[in-house]
């Protein structure tokens, strides 16, 4: 086959691929996943620590509910508190920020953040689910976000 033959056969090739449908960016988005990132942490003037959390929400479904207990374990590795968190709502294919204050904890004395239970996990206009095998955890704070 000559040269020229060969370059409009990939260029045809090239074409065909381009034009074919794929998948939305939405929809490339939504793996079934739910991120919880501990982003940052922020010392607040009372003494305390502000946390910063991002929530990816990549399951096609918007969340009415979505209530979780974290453990916040100090310098030593000891549970210092639980701590009741409400992140709802939750949209579909959206990232959310939520603040939470750790009260009489410097940022620097947090060790770790056990994800100690999902308390509440309810999709718009459907009942109570099982999320835990959707979340993804995550952390860009010395302190890691574990399950």
């Amino acid at each position: 086959m000559p040269i020229a033959s060969r370059i409009l056969a990939a260029l045809a090739a090239t074409c065909i691929a381009l034009a074919a449908p794929g998948p939305s960016r939405a929809q490339a988005a939504d793996d079934g996943t739910l991120t919880v990132e501990l982003n940052k942490f922020e010392e607040i003037d009372t003494g305390g620590c502000r946390a910063f959390f991002l929530f990816r929400n990549r399951t096609g479904k918007s969340y009415d509910g979505f209530e979780m207990s974290l453990a916040i374990l100090d310098g030593n590795g000891v549970i210092d508190r639980l701590l009741a968190i409400d992140a709802a709502p939750l949209p579909v294919a959206r990232t959310t920020l939520k603040l939470f204050e750790i009260p009489d904890l410097a940022c620097t004395d947090i060790s770790e953040v056990l994800f100690h239970e999902l308390t509440s996990c309810k999709p718009q206009n459907e009942d109570e689910m099982d999320c835990f095998p959707l979340l993804v955890l995550d952390s860009k704070t010395p302190a890691p976000l574990v399950k």
